[in-house]
């Protein structure tokens, strides 16, 4: 079992930047679990969607609502996962939420954080 903790949430100012981490217990390297992760974010009254997400070859996918805006990365040694948010905008407020063991870039994933509301006003 792969556990996720995010953290950098809060209120943000529009036009402003942010750093989302995530750290994992360990990679997931479960027989029926991939090696993608991923954030993704629900907004109120909103179906949670992929915002960023990363497979093992460093390769990205990005929703087009934060393209050239977010970017998404992982450090590999220490098991973590960050999403920068530049030139954020107030439709970036949701919780946004961790994800690990996707087979493919928007998943299935088998993991997922508690989440962590970020506020852009």
């Amino acid at each position: 079992h792969v556990q996720l903790v995010e953290s950098g949430g809060g209120s943000l100012q529009a036009g402003g930047a942010h750093r989302l981490s995530c750290v994992a217990s360990r990679v997931s390297n479960d027989r029926h679990s991939g090696y993608c992760m991923a954030w993704f974010r629900q907004a109120p009254g909103k179906e949670r969607e992929g915002v960023a997400a990363i497979a093992s070859d460093g390769s990205t996918r990005y929703a087009d609502s934060v393209k050239g805006r977010f970017t998404i990365s992982k450090d590999n040694a220490k098991n973590t996962l960050d999403l920068q948010m530049n030139s954020l905008k107030p439709e970036d407020t949701a919780i946004y939420y961790c994800a690990s063991g996707g087979e493919r870039h928007w998943g299935p994933y088998n993991y997922w954080g508690q989440g962590t509301q970020v506020t852009v006003s």
